[in-house]
This record gives C-alpha cells, sequence and structure tokens, in this order.
C-alpha cells in the first residue's frame, strides 16, 4: 500500500500543523481523501497539503487540456516503464542475479542498465500519477527533472525524487540547522544525517545504508572542494560524465543483494571479461537477444534525446491539441507493439517495495 509514502504525507500535515503553518483539516473525508488520493499513494509523489488538500476542495470540470495533457503524461510514463525499464531490467537481474558467472564489463553494463531501469521505472509511475491526477484537474508536483544530466551530486538531488529530497530538506535538515549553524563539522554532520536516514528510509538494509552514505560523502566533498574547483574551467560535459559514474557507483549498493554482493561488483570492475562469453553468453546476449538488446538501445536514445532538449531548452515543448493527440496515438502503438509483457518479477515497479 505504499505505507512509507503516505506517513511521509501525514507526517508533514502533522507537523505543518503543530509549527502553525496551516489550520487542521476538520473535514475527515477532504483529510482521507488528501491521505489516499489514488494516483499517487502507491510511489508518490509525496504531497504537501498546502499544495493538495486546496485543490481537492475546488470543483473541477472535464478540461480538453488538462485531459490531453494527462493522456500523454500518461502515454510517456508507459513508454518509460514497460519499453524501456522492463526490457532493460532483464539484463540487469540476469547478471545480478548470477554475479560469479560475471566480471568486468558486463558488470559495467549491466550497472548502467540499472541506473536506466530504476530512472525509467520511477520517473514513469511518477508520469503516470501526475497525468492521472491532470485529468482531474490535480496538479501534482514534478518528481524528476531530468536528473542524469546533473553536473553535480547536490545538482542531482535537485532533480532525482524531488518530493523526497525537499521533505526531508524541510522537516529534517532545516530543523537540524542545516547550513546555518556557525560550526562547520555540524553542518556537514547534517548532511551526513540526511542521507543516512534517506538510506534506511529505503530499507534496513546495510546496502541502502551505504548508498546513502556514499551520497552524504560526496555532497560533502564537493562542498569541501568547491572553492577549488572553480579555478579550472572544468567543460560541463566532463561534470556531466563523472556525475553519472559517481551516481551509477552508488547504484551497486542499491540494487545488489548483499554487501558482499556490492564488493564483488566493485572489485571486478573493468574492461576485461568480453572474451569470455564470446558465442555461447556475447556481449548482446545478457538476458536479451540482438533485436530486444536493439530495441532497449534506441528507446534510451530516444528518451534521452527528448530529456536533452527539455533540459537545454530550459522550457517545455508547447504543442498544440493536435500534435499532444499524435504524439499520444504514436505513443500507445509504440508501447503496445514494443511493450515488454509477462508476469515476472521485472513488471513490478521498483518503489512499489518502498
Amino acid at each position: 500500500m505504499g505505507i512509507s509514502f503516505y506517513t511521509f504525507q501525514t507526517l508533514s500535515y502533522t507537523m505543518d500543523v503543530y509549527r502553525g503553518k496551516r489550520k487542521a483539516e476538520r473535514h475527515l473525508g477532504y483529510f482521507a481523501l488528501y491521505v489516499t488520493f489514488f494516483p499517487q499513494l502507491v510511489a508518490g509523489p509525496i504531497e504537501r497539503s498546502d499544495r493538495l488538500l486546496p485543490q481537492l476542495r475546488q470543483k473541477h470540470k472535464i478540461s480538453y487540456q488538462n485531459t490531453m495533457d494527462g493522456v500523454l503524461r500518461i502515454c510517456w510514463g508507459f513508454f518509460k516503464k514497460i519499453v524501456i525499464a522492463d526490457r532493460v531490467a532483464l539484463m540487469v537481474n540476469a547478471v545480478y542475479n548470477d554475479l560469479p558467472t560475471y566480471t568486468g564489463i558486463y558488470l559495467i553494463i549491466a550497472t548502467i542498465g540499472f541506473a536506466i531501469q530504476i530512472y525509467c521505472d520511477f520517473s514513469g509511475y511518477s508520469d503516470i500519477a501526475i497525468g492521472s491526477a491532470k485529468i482531474m484537474g490535480i496538479d501534482l508536483m514534478e518528481n524528476f527533472k531530468m536528473p542524469y544530466f546533473s553536473k553535480s551530486i547536490n545538482e542531482f538531488w535537485t532533480r532525482w525524487h524531488i518530493s523526497l529530497s525537499t521533505w526531508f530538506k524541510d522537516y529534517l535538515y532545516i530543523p537540524l540547522g542545516g547550513n546555518r549553524t556557525t560550526k562547520r563539522w555540524k553542518y556537514y554532520l547534517n548532511i551526513m544525517i540526511v542521507f543516512l536516514v534517506s538510506g534506511f528510509w529505503h530499507g534496513a538494509e546495510w546496502t541502502f545504508l551505504v548508498w546513502g552514505a556514499l551520497h552524504g560523502i560526496f555532497q560533502i566533498a564537493e562542498r569541501l572542494t568547491a572553492r577549488g574547483t572553480k579555478k579550472f574551467k572544468i567543460p560541463d560535459i566532463i561534470k556531466l560524465m563523472f556525475t553519472f559514474s559517481l551516481v551509477c557507483f552508488t547504484w551497486i549498493f542499491f540494487r545488489a543483494d548483499n554487501l558482499q554482493d556490492s564488493f564483488y561488483i566493485i572489485s571486478n570492475l573493468g574492461f576485461s571479461g568480453y572474451k569470455v562469453f564470446i558465442g555461447e553468453k556475447s556481449i548482446l546476449s545478457l538476458g536479451l537477444d540482438n533485436k530486444e538488446l536493439l530495441l532497449a538501445v534506441l528507446s534510451a536514445i530516444f528518451l534521452f534525446a527528448v530529456d536533452g532538449i527539455r533540459y537545454y531548452k530550459k522550457t517545455p515543448i508547447k504543442n498544440s491539441y493536435f500534435t499532444k493527440g499524435i504524439m499520444s496515438i504514436f505513443l500507445i502503438i509504440i508501447i503496445i507493439i514494443f511493450g515488454k509483457y509477462g508476469a515476472n518479477e521485472a513488471n513490478e515497479f521498483i518503489y512499489f517495495q518502498f
């Protein structure tokens, strides 16, 4: 039922009422609807009461614009999930579920694959939730803003799972003192506490705690070296690739079943090992045949091309209703023809477990 998501949503409401930032909602029906609003109940975005409750009290009429925007957003979400995430998941699972068989380049490919999988899987769900709410006239907050185009770990967390990162900022980081503390060590400690709690929120496993700790360490390292790095004019593409590499490194701990598997992957990373499986298991057969791999690659390229256009234009792409309708029909056809269907663990949304 996504207990952690609606727990965080009701916690923020309770703390806002306690702090006097908003009045308590006296109508049980509206409060219950706020807690159990079905589009984002299971996996977010985690909404704030000052944003969602007022919208629930308003009357909403069916709007052609909202319907077209919502349908297109839903189609985009299903494209991410069914065409890309569920297909790439087969390759990732083939490696991560049988680690002793693989070394070198295979581990790198699987880890990058998981970075793509979790982004498409989670942001795909957010798109579906936001689109579903949009059809009903409800605006949910954006949860992802092209995170893999980030040029620092700090920027990454302003673009990844935004509803959770802003929740921790407002209800944990700032109450701890944030960056307002006079003692530098306490400022860094606050950052570390937030990311350790973020790791613990994902699960009471050492792998998640290490994942959170690494992001905290990277954040602190960026702040410690900020003055020095400003003296060097590092190209944005280098910053982007370096940040993506660090994020992928942390995904190893997030995806691995335990620390032992994580350390195995790290110790065997590299560009060797590809000759071991040529013939019986080539680089093109990690859970996918050549056609399936080509579809995954082309779909991912299309996704990041769209994200790149949105990122560098800085503003949403404006389309007519006709264009939005054509785009929706095009995506529906692609989903029906190239969607990866079947009852297996790859079809479940990753964040349903949290």
